[in-house]
């Protein structure tokens, strides 16, 4: 009967998983209606083109909708924090919550959507794009939480066929919630350090209660627990009527464009 409530400043890092109509992506939408109207940056990541975090984009401070993308902007995103540990470290600070209000970045939230996308490939392009999303997830991941920045990764699978990165990746991300999945390995790599009970539960969802999950984090703790529901419109609205929320992050932008300048007008590489 308690509340739920994810909380980024306790729990920097999630993990979200879950098939098909589970309630995932009802809870990323409902996580951004929460962030739309705060001086936070939201910065998207979805590889299958932005056919779904695209939805949002007037309120996102990026976009990546490629592995290509996608590996510029994480990477962007690591020397944005790599500058905010020199400001911390000239200040004598351990993290930016004790800098002074009026020299403190923003909150950066990075949506990984479909993280499958990002780590599979098929050729050695592909790899190469891969292994760099692979590192600047896991370097923002370890060094990201006392520097404001924080992971939304969020995945219909996440099994071992993603490669030795996901387990890593899975590692650093101590928010755990997983929703009906459609295989036990991605409940397993989900919950893994969680009692085994704990699984068992996540694969006894049925069918018919989207937004039902099993949260945990990495002290063990867990629970059955179910989001609230919100639309697709309103967050869809939220993201609109908040669109002059949106924070600039320079150095993100430049990556994004300098990838965006390579394309040719038929999409092809110049």
């Amino acid at each position: 009967g308690a509340a739920w409530v994810v909380d980024l400043a306790e729990k920097p890092h999630q993990l979200v998983t879950g098939a098909t109509q589970s309630g995932k992506s009802t809870l990323t939408a409902a996580l951004l209606v929460a962030l739309a109207p705060r001086p936070v940056a939201v910065v998207g990541i979805d590889a299958k083109g932005g056919i779904e975090l695209g939805l949002f984009e007037p309120r996102l401070s990026a976009l990546a909708t490629t592995r290509a993308e996608a590996a510029a902007v994480l990477e962007a995103l690591v020397d944005e924090v790599l500058d905010r540990m020199g400001a911390c470290r000239a200040a004598g600070v351990r993290s930016i919550w004790d800098l002074a209000p009026a020299s403190r970045p923003v909150p950066v939230v990075v949506l990984v959507d479909e993280v499958a996308e990002v780590f599979l490939y098929s050729d050695r392009a592909g790899k190469d794009e891969a292994g760099r999303c692979v590192t600047a997830l896991v370097r923002l991941a370890q060094l990201g939480a006392a520097l404001g920045v924080h992971l939304w990764v969020s995945g219909q699978r996440f099994g071992s066929d993603l490669g030795g990165g996901a387990t890593l990746l899975r590692a650093q991300l101590a928010g755990r919630i997983c929703h009906r999945v459609a295989d036990v390995e991605t409940a397993e790599m989900t919950l893994a350090g969680l009692p085994a009970e704990a699984t068992d539960a996540a694969l006894s969802i049925p069918v018919h209660l989207p937004g039902v999950a099993v949260v945990g984090d990495d002290s063990g703790a867990w629970a059955r627990a179910r989001s609230a529901y919100v639309p697709l419109t309103d967050a869809v609205e939220a993201a609109h009527e908040y669109a002059g929320e949106r924070i600039e992050l320079p150095g993100v932008t430049a990556a994004l464009g300098r990838v965006r300048d390579q394309r040719g007008g038929d999409g092809s590489w110049r």
